[in-house]
């Protein structure tokens, strides 16, 4: 692609969509299949360029959150095939139908499941991304455009050139999945023009990159600012169980949206449980940043204004706050969080029925770890995004998210009188 402009990426991937769209689900999976080969296969190639781009990141002075999402090794190689595998086996959304009414005139109104068309993903540092997205909208039925941040192209370039080759060996074409080979932003500007031939966009990564495309774009867009995920121990919890989930969700992995940023304790159990988890999060070099009434309980912790949470922090670090009772809690997580993923820890199924029904955010969870806030871990393979807006789709977004419904009406001669 030496003469390209986003008018002709766009057509193209439009193109190759309505190919995409007329496949078999047997097709799609065969030629899924030889993209989780070719990324094996391939292997060492993506690990040396990942390698230039880690050196040229560590140049640039990149956070470790965003080092740890650009680095490659064998292990997370080897996750990007197997999710693939893992979308083979997802049963295909693509021409599901259901009897939505039959009229009293005898037309049946059925709804059935169709691709989106094309979808343009525009992400940071996040080179599996190119793998993920390109195998979901695939087995969707749709073409994909892969706009990949400075800092990770070559190494998605290498993962994208991989595919191509399973593309090429099915007698598809390469556009079907596109890695726009310049990370210039004038360039992603005029693709979120091309309302004609895209479908939607869907962008990961920094609060500032979303603001962006959505202040930009012409073209429908799937919003994820931040992921502010909060941990509520409520006066009746397992406070061993309340522990654990704690640290595995804060320092299982810092640099992901699904990571712990808060932590609220209920004060009837606080002089119980604060100590517990300072001695935890000490252990694990955990800075907190406590509210008055916690601070107490950790050693170096720094004191925190009541209008200061709400930060993601993305590294070893968390927000702590005691609440005077669990109206307090649903108070705080309204204001502070971010609609992404909030737990509560409590024995009591009353409490927790009822939290799940205030707290309006994407993913809401009860007495487990906010890490499994993520598409592969609740049975969708691999996610495309995970959406905090409600249109049109909220919470992580697996294949049924990247296809809509359209009418099909069914007469035997009826007409409108």
């Amino acid at each position: 692609m030496s003469n390209y402009s986003a008018e002709d990426i766009a057509k193209r991937a439009a193109v190759a969509a309505r190919a995409v769209a007329k496949l078999t689900t047997d097709e799609k999976n065969q030629v899924l299949q030889r993209m989780a080969d070719a990324i094996r296969g391939d292997k060492d190639a993506i690990l040396a360029q990942n390698k230039i781009d880690l050196e040229e990141g560590r140049e640039k002075g990149l956070a470790e959150s965003m080092m740890d999402r650009l680095e490659l090794n064998d292990e997370r190689i080897e996750g990007m095939a197997s999710a693939i595998e893992e979308i083979i086996a997802l049963p295909d959304p693509v021409g599901e139908s259901y009897l939505l009414e039959e009229r009293p005139n005898g037309m049946r109104i059925d709804k059935t499941r169709i691709p989106l068309g094309v979808i343009c993903m525009i992400y940071e540092a996040r080179p599996n991304v190119t793998a993920d997205a390109g195998a979901l909208c695939f087995k969707s039925g749709n073409a994909v455009i892969l706009r990949c941040g400075r800092e990770a192209i070559g190494s998605s370039k290498v993962i994208a050139a991989a595919m191509h080759k399973a593309l090429k060996d099915s007698g598809l074409s390469e556009d079907v999945v596109t890695v726009v080979p310049s990370p210039d932003r004038e360039l992603m500007g005029e693709l979120l023009q091309q309302k004609d031939y895209i479908d939607l966009v869907i962008p990961r990564g920094g609060e500032g990159l979303i603001h962006y495309v959505s202040d930009h774009s012409k073209i429908p867009v799937i919003q994820h600012y931040k992921g502010v995920c909060h941990l509520y121990v409520d006066k009746d919890a397992d406070l061993d169980k309340a522990l654990a989930i704690l640290i595995n969700g804060k320092t299982q992995r810092t640099g992901v949206c699904n990571a712990l940023e808060g932590l609220l304790v209920h004060a009837d159990i606080a002089d119980k449980f604060f100590p517990m988890a300072a001695k935890a999060l000490a252990e694990k070099q955990v800075k907190v940043h406590a509210c008055r009434n916690s601070i107490k309980h950790f050693e170096g912790a720094q004191l925190i204004a009541d209008t200061d949470f709400g930060e993601e922090y993305l590294a070893l670090e968390i927000a702590v706050r005691e609440v005077r009772n669990y109206d307090h809690a649903i108070e705080h997580i309204e204001e502070f969080a971010s609609g992404h993923t909030d737990v509560i820890i409590t024995e009591n199924e009353e409490t927790a029925r009822r939290f799940i029904r205030d707290v309006d955010s994407a993913v809401t969870m009860w007495n487990t770890s906010s890490r499994f806030s993520d598409g592969g871990q609740l049975g969708l393979g691999a996610e495309i995004g995970i959406s905090t807006s409600k249109l049109h789709a909220y919470g992580p977004m697996g294949l049924q998210s990247l296809t809509t419904e359209k009418f099909v009406v069914t007469g035997t001669g009826q007409i409108r009188e």
